[in-house]
């Protein structure tokens, strides 16, 4: 963990993610990314020089077959608060709906059921498991699909809930977040989500792979250029 948490390190110091007395929600999936983004966190609490707290948050969509029970017990193992909130998200979206394009609107609805919890508990900030690999394929699918340059942002203030989203993973790759997951036996559930892996998104993480065969130093240029705001050269 220690690259990791070197990552995460950097990016907290670089943009500002956590300071003094912040009070932060994990989103928890149960995935590989959420899991290493709260071991990672917890790690580097012992010798932040910021001190903050950490709760690990869980929204159910309502899927059956979603086991959270072995996730739990490796989050009470590292000492951190964990709530699951169940919620019918997935019902609504999938049986009451019938949405043909899912994604968005379940992202909306568990950013506004984690927000509104967050409340309930006090907490101000947000942290989210996205990864370096993520933040390029999101640039990608906005200039594929959308005819715009955009990603995430690793530091976001959602004025209107009075939250900050922060995203401390957004220097850590894909590839060391799998490596880490095995090296310390991290349990881990899959999404049982029938849009998983059926996406424009998983196109575009194939079509990268293939990118980085060709080009083994890409992913690195790649984040320089998101961060590169002073060599941008566009038709205007």
């Amino acid at each position: 963990m220690r690259r990791i948490v070197g990552a995460i390190r950097k990016a907290v110091e670089e943009f500002n993610l956590i300071e003094d007395g912040d009070k932060i929600a994990v989103g928890v999936s149960g995935g590989k990314d959420s899991l290493i983004l709260l071991y990672g966190l917890k790690i580097f609490q012992r010798f932040s020089p910021v001190k903050y707290e950490l709760e690990a948050i869980t929204l159910t969509l309502g899927f059956e077959d979603f086991d959270l029970s072995e996730v739990k017990k490796f989050i009470e193992e590292i000492g951190v608060p964990y709530t699951i909130k169940e919620t019918q998200i997935g019902k609504i979206i999938f049986d009451i709906r019938k949405e043909k394009n899912p994604c968005s609107l379940c992202a909306r609805m568990r950013r506004g059921a984690m927000h509104d919890l967050m409340k309930e508990k006090g907490l101000n900030k947000l942290a989210l498991g996205h990864h370096a690999d993520d933040a390029i394929e999101t640039l990608f699918l906005s200039m594929f699909y959308e005819g715009r340059i955009n990603t995430f942002s690793p530091k976001t203030y959602m004025s209107r809930k009075d939250v900050t989203v922060i995203r401390p993973l957004i220097y850590v790759t894909e590839h060391q977040i799998k490596g880490a997951i095995k090296k310390y036996n991290i349990p881990t559930v899959e999404s049982p989500c029938p849009a998983n892996r059926n996406t424009k998104r998983e196109y575009i993480k194939h079509l990268m792979k293939n990118i980085y065969k060709d080009i083994p130093q890409a992913r690195d240029r790649l984040i320089t250029a998101m961060k590169n705001k002073d060599q941008l050269n566009l038709w205007f």
